[in-house]
């Protein structure tokens, strides 16, 4: 059975696996990613990545999911802020010939809607959006099965969208909402974080109560906006905050009902994400798939 090494760049940290032609994890690890050292040095954390992988096992392809705008034909980053010299890194030319190994590479939230989308929450669907909401606002947009790249490779960056004013990521993200908690608590950043916040309003906090109904209702106006656009059959939403799906889900809804109007609405449903940590590491794999037409056995 042939092995595919699949990996997930974040800022923060990598994840990585090795996969089977039935896209089952067989073996994965995490590693810092250590951005500041710059994209050189995150490329060459890859390679060696892979490398160790190749003292173990024949090794048949290589799949990536990273952060950033990416060429998905050249396998190159061209937009990307929070990892120094990022931009201008091309991991498909690098490691095809330096390891000698066929490489794609895809954009993280693509990987993760593709990994929804052909196993997960919005299987089967004709056309899906993901949403993940976490430091940043992302998207991604599959259509009869095929990513919506656009025409630059541009498309689904929601998180640039203009709402009242503002970035959609600017005041709708996790780290939107901890900011405004810490500042109207007049405490740290550090103090707070998403998982915190929910906590504290489950047991009644008006602050962490009020901060998270402003974030649905901004959300709801952001998704509302590209329902108008996409008319999606489902929305998939994802990112660490969308784990509180009990908390979340009715008044997200109740969002959407506010803001779009009823024959959009009554047919765009709200799930979300069945994948976690392994969505990156899932749809990176599927996405390898895609592009050398292997079929996925399971």
């Amino acid at each position: 059975m042939k092995k595919y090494v699949s990996i997930d760049i974040g800022g923060t940290d990598i994840k990585y696996a090795l996969m089977d032609e039935k896209a089952n994890i067989i073996e994965k690890n995490i590693t810092a990613t250590e951005a500041s050292k710059g994209g050189k040095a995150v490329l060459e954390k890859v390679i060696n990545i892979v490398k160790e992988f190749q003292k173990k096992e024949e090794i048949s392809g290589v799949a990536i999911s990273t952060a950033g705008m990416v060429d998905v034909e050249k396998g190159e980053i061209f937009y990307l802020l929070t990892i120094p010299d990022y931009t201008g890194i091309n991991f498909k030319k690098e490691i095809e010939e330096k390891l000698n190994l066929p490489c794609e590479v895809e954009n993280d939230v693509n990987c993760a809607g593709l990994a929804e989308y052909i196993s997960g929450a919005s299987r089967n669907s004709k056309i899906a959006v993901m949403i993940t909401v976490g430091t940043g606002i992302g998207g991604s947009i599959i259509i009869n099965g095929e990513m919506l790249h656009g025409f630059s490779n541009s498309a689904g960056e929601v998180a640039y969208m203009n709402i009242d004013g503002k970035s959609f990521q600017d005041i709708a993200s996790t780290k939107a909402l901890v900011n405004k908690v810490a500042t109207r608590k007049n405490e740290l950043f550090e103090n707070w974080n998403g998982k915190k916040i929910f906590e504290e309003a489950k047991k009644g906090d008006e602050i962490c109560c009020q901060a998270i109904d402003e974030m649905v209702d901004i959300l709801g106006k952001g998704i509302a906006n590209i329902c108008c656009v996409i008319n999606p059959e489902v929305v998939v939403l994802g990112g660490g905050i969308m784990e509180q799906e009990a908390y979340l889900k009715s008044k997200i809804e109740e969002a959407l009902k506010k803001y779009l109007v009823p024959p959009i609405e009554k047919h765009t449903r709200i799930e979300f994400a069945k994948y976690k940590n392994d969505a990156g590491i899932l749809g990176a794999f599927y996405n390898f798939c895609k592009c050398n037409k292997i079929e996925i056995t399971n």
